[in-house]
């Protein structure tokens, strides 16, 4: 690991609403324990691991491999994932705390196995304080190289066990708490009919699709991927629409599936749903825009609340526990917690984004 990332040039280069303002946490909230910055001049390896909070247990988080802008936008969507893994975490009630390590895609030809080879590595210089597994751009295929360095891994196919691809059990997650939204805040007692925009259609996207489809709910689909797109139309009678539109398509629900922070000053007052639950992290861009989504009578009910289950899943394999009926029910458990989040939002009178927040960090203590 002898090439480091060259920070002083990115923020010299870098526009100033990209650079955080801290780089050991973000804006006023404590700092991370820790922030590995790992490169490798042979493979092309520049690697972010941010190891937010480990009162529960150790980190345990995802691997995200995509293309910046700069390493300053790498650093600051590390350091955002990692606390919402901790918060996620806390809410599943599992016995980790909370990390995320984000890769930027080398441009031009790289040896991938040998890239995350080189990432393995760096998990395991960290003698377990973080646990990895996949997120957005990366595969089983790529967990098994990094299983070659270190054993802090998980969401692998494991002969005779449980184990493998998270993403169905995240789509599942997601599914209940549409479920659950639908029928408290929409006062419909099924999702027959009820309109569902779903903005991406990657892997636990294309899941959710299916489980929505079987339900009866009506789907407004929208990808970068015109393949999959016209797939989903083909399959589930779907209406597409452009990227840039789905936000505001004329829906119930709206469901964000893709990358972060969509939910910004600049879209919230577009949105025609009541609801929004959906799999991609971080989609509120500031805590004021949770404020503004109530403002306007729309629930949004918190990402790291409900898409919990593939880390429920890569958790529950990781520690040799359980199989797959039983990880199904921990999973639909998320059902539960999103009522018992809406009671607390009435009771308490703050938004669903203020309030899972303040649950979230009152379970941050030692598991």
């Amino acid at each position: 690991m002898n090439a480091p990332l060259d920070l002083a040039r990115a923020l010299q280069a870098a526009p100033a609403s990209s650079i955080p303002s801290s780089l050991f946490g973000l804006p006023n909230q404590a700092p991370h324990e820790r922030v590995l910055l790992a490169a490798d001049e042979q493979t092309g390896l520049k690697a972010i691991l941010a190891v937010h909070n480990t009162a529960r247990g150790p980190a345990f988080g995802g691997c995200r491999f995509w293309s910046y802008d700069n390493e300053l936008s790498a650093l600051n969507d590390a350091l955002r994932l990692a606390q919402g893994m901790s918060l996620k975490n806390a809410l599943a009630n599992l016995p980790f705390g909370g990390g995320k390590a984000v890769l930027i895609k080398p441009a031009g030809d790289f040896d991938r196995a040998a890239l995350f080879a080189a990432f393995g590595r760096a998990v395991a210089s960290l003698d377990g304080a973080y646990i990895t597994a996949e997120d957005v751009g990366t595969t089983t295929a790529d967990m098994r190289v990094v299983q070659q360095q270190t054993a802090f891994v998980s969401g692998i196919p494991r002969e005779g066990a449980f184990g493998g691809d998270p993403s169905p059990k995240t789509a599942w997650g997601v599914f209940v708490s549409i479920e659950a939204g639908v029928r408290l805040h929409l006062k419909r007692e099924s999702l027959d009919g009820v309109r569902v925009a779903l903005q991406g259609l990657g892997s636990v996207g294309w899941h959710l699709a299916e489980f929505l489809h079987k339900a009866g709910a009506k789907l407004v689909v929208a990808d970068v991927d015109a393949a999959k797109v016209a797939r989903a139309q083909g399959m589930f009678g779907a209406q597409a629409v452009g990227i840039h539109e789905i936000l505001a398509a004329d829906v119930d629900v709206l469901a964000p599936c893709a990358l972060g922070a969509v939910l910004n000053a600049q879209s919230i007052p577009q949105l025609r749903a009541q609801l929004v639950a959906g799999a991609a992290n971080n989609q509120l861009a500031t805590v004021e825009d949770g404020d503004t989504l109530h403002q306007r009578g729309i629930i949004y009910l918190p990402d790291y609340l409900v898409n919990a289950g593939g880390i429920i899943s890569v958790a529950r394999e990781f520690r040799n526990e359980g199989e797959e009926s039983a990880v199904m029910a921990e999973v639909t458990l998320i059902r539960d917690r999103v009522a018992e989040l809406l009671d607390r939002v009435r009771v308490n009178g703050n938004t669903p984004a203020r309030e899972a927040d303040a649950w979230a960090r009152s379970k941050l203590v030692k598991a």
